[in-house]
This record gives structure tokens, sequence and C-alpha cells, in this order.
């Protein structure tokens, strides 16, 4: 199964109502048999610039109790933390926000020359979500994690190889591509025997992700309410430079 993101015209920005489709797309990958790998991929030219930010604005204004990442969104994390089969993602352009964090639950990760790697959560007001507070600084380290999540600075492909992150750096015209050839590889092999390697690579830790995965929605959903958010939505909508002076 190939997901696209399919919304060049806004960055391929993630609505609520694509994080549905994503998370009912891959609950039925889970189900369905004939389905053994599933890539993950966007354009030539951008994977994901993130969170549509009308959605999120639109989100501010509906109580939750407890406060947390708005359901549809909830919903898809949990789903891909704990999808059981290959999941394989190309990268090419911008990866912003959740267009990196969910690459931590990907096994395969290949990145066009123009990828780039940002986790801004901190800029927005906010804080990382898809158990990336836990993921990155044991893939990166301490240091390189917080660089990433406090200052919100990108990683380039080569640095995001270098790290783990990424598998190979491809031409970005044929990222999308390779992809394909991947899964392809993975598709042609036992399914029982890649399922079953999949849960064992992951069993140390997995309990872990889904617990992190939990506090980290309780953390955004307070803080995505709070001053420093409204202000930092407020000025993305209205192009201009966040006031976050006392906040």
């Amino acid at each position: 199964m190939t997901l696209t993101f399919n919304r060049v015209a806004r960055k391929n920005s993630i609505t609520t109502a694509m994080y549905t489709l994503l998370a009912d797309a891959l609950e039925q990958a889970t189900a369905n048999s004939a389905v053994r790998v599933v890539l993950i991929q966007g354009d030539a030219a951008i994977f994901t610039a993130g969170n549509d930010i009308g959605d999120f604005i639109a989100a501010i204004e509906v109580p939750l109790e407890p406060p947390q990442l708005a359901p549809p969104l909830m919903r898809f994390l949990r789903v891909v933390a704990a999808f059981p089969k290959p999941l394989v993602a190309t990268v090419c352009g911008p990866a912003v926000g959740i267009g990196t964090t969910l690459l931590f639950h990907c096994d395969l990760v290949y990145a066009g020359d123009n990828a780039t790697f940002s986790m801004p959560f901190v800029n927005l007001g906010v804080v990382p979500e898809s158990a990336s507070s836990l993921l990155v600084p044991q893939m990166l380290g301490y240091h390189r994690a917080a660089e990433a999540l406090l200052l919100g600075e990108a990683l380039v492909a080569e640095t995001a190889r270098e790290v783990g992150l990424v598998n190979r750096v491809v031409p970005s015209a044929e990222a999308n591509a390779i992809g394909q050839i991947q899964a392809r590889k993975l598709a042609a092999k036992p399914s029982s025997a890649l399922i079953e390697t999949k849960r064992l690579l992951k069993l140390s830790q997995q309990s872990a992700v889904l617990q992190r995965l939990e506090v980290e929605s309780a953390s955004f959903g307070r803080m995505m309410r709070a001053p420093a958010a409204r202000e930092a939505f407020a000025a993305f909508m209205e192009k201009r430079k966040p006031d976050f002076s006392g906040l």
C-alpha cells in the first residue's frame, strides 16, 4: 500500500481529515493480509510542512478534557507507533514537525538530496509529539536532540543519514521510485517473519513509546491553548515575527 501526501499547493500540510484517512488506511493495511508493506511518500519538492495551522487554530477552540492532542491526530500516532508490518518512507524537500517525527516509527527511510528535517515545536509554543521526546535523544544523543528540539534547527539529508534517521540519500527525482523498489523487496519476503522480526526489534521500548505518546499528548493539549502558542499561531497567520517577551 502506498500513501501519498498530495496537497502540494498547501505544502502537503496535514489536516484533521487527512489524519483520519491515514489512520483508516493503516488499520486496513494491518487487517488485510494482501498488504505486506506500507510506503509513505510525498512530492519530489515537499514531503510535508506538518500540521495545517488553520486546523490547529480551530482545535484550540474545542474544549477537550483532559487537554490533549486532537483525537484524529492522536489516533494516527497510536496506529503508526503500533503498526506491525514494515513501514517505509521516502522524503524529499522539507519534512516539518510530524513530517519528521513519524519517521522515527518507520523501519526504512530514504531521503532525496533536497530533504530537510525539522521539529520546530518550541517555536510554536508547544512540545514534541509522536514519542519524539523519547526517540530523538535515543537516536541523536542528548545534545543533538536538544539542538533539534530546543532550537528547532533543521537537519540536512546527509546529517540525517549520519545520525541514523535516514538509510540512504538519493537524487530527489529518484527517491519515490527507490522507495517503491525497497518496499517491493520487503513484500517479496515472508510476511510472518517480517512481522515477528519487527516485533522483536521494538520489544524493549514499545511500551515506553506508547506511554510517552500519552504524556506528550497531555502536555501538547495544555500548551497549545496557552498564550505562547496562541501568539505563535496568530503571528503565523498574520505573517509576522512572534513576540514571546514575557511568555
